[in-house]
């Protein structure tokens, strides 16, 4: 009798487990709703990262205890726009120069068509972020941002969202999103002026770091950006929207 009490406890435990991976594999990560999954997932793990950043730096950062309301939840925004920041550069960075999925094969579709599973998951993640932190601008306004932060993300979801939900143009979304490379520096820049480390040479070097990363991400991308858009020009003149989807992502930088 008590070898057969945990061994239904085990069999129950499995049994379970093949649910939830059923749901996740026939559901949540099927094609139909991943891109509305993924937002969701996006969203959320926003929110926990912003408790997690609030829960460390009051632990680890001597700094946050002394900042008044409004900078302790910009210095978590910022924690959380910092970790977005790296994971869609990441994978940004992957899908243009190293994935197979956007290169030239032959009979491999159209490339402003082309998606995969890790693609739109990923842009959803980005886009719940951006519907988030619009949240957090909203709620503190302006104490984050004012009209123009509002404009800039409203532009950046709208444009990253019109990439997921119809999986056109996924790979000039990228090449966008690669710029967010600059993004952890700007917030180091805050967070080491705000710690009142503005003299120091950490604050020099990141400031350095900034030139040479806005020039790399956020000009000579862009240039190679409007050289592979002219490469691939009768591509995108099979869509009739992709003129102004271009017309927005431009605008988002």
């Amino acid at each position: 009798m008590t070898m057969a009490a945990p061994r239904k406890t085990v069999m129950g435990l499995k049994s379970y487990q093949n649910q939830a991976e059923v749901l996740v594999k026939n559901y949540l990560l099927s094609d139909p709703f991943l891109p509305y999954t993924s937002v969701l997932g996006g969203i959320f793990v926003c929110k926990m990262l912003f408790d997690l950043s609030q829960l460390v730096s009051a632990l680890y950062f001597d700094t946050y205890s002394t900042l008044t309301k409004v900078q302790r939840m910009e210095w978590n925004n910022r924690a959380v726009s910092t970790i977005h920041a790296i994971f869609i550069a990441t994978l940004s960075l992957y899908f243009v120069f190293w994935s197979d999925l956007f290169t030239d094969h032959e009979h491999a579709g159209l490339m402003t068509f082309r998606s995969s599973q890790l693609s739109t998951f990923a842009l959803g993640v980005s886009v719940g972020y951006f519907v988030a932190d619009l949240g957090m601008i909203f709620w503190l306004y302006p104490s984050l941002g004012g009209v123009e932060y509002i404009v800039h993300h409203s532009l950046a979801a709208i444009a990253v969202a019109y990439a997921l939900f119809t999986g056109e143009g996924q790979l000039y979304t990228f090449m966008v999103l690669i710029s967010e490379v600059t993004t952890p520096e700007i917030n180091m820049r805050w967070y080491l002026d705000t710690a009142g480390l503005k003299k120091s040479t950490a604050y020099l070097i990141n400031g350095v770091v900034i030139f040479f990363a806005w020039m790399v991400a956020r000009i000579l991308l862009f240039v190679y950006m409007f050289y592979h858009v002219r490469l691939h020009y009768n591509q995108r003149k099979r869509s009739n929207h992709m003129k102004g989807f271009y017309f927005i992502q431009i605008h988002v930088i």
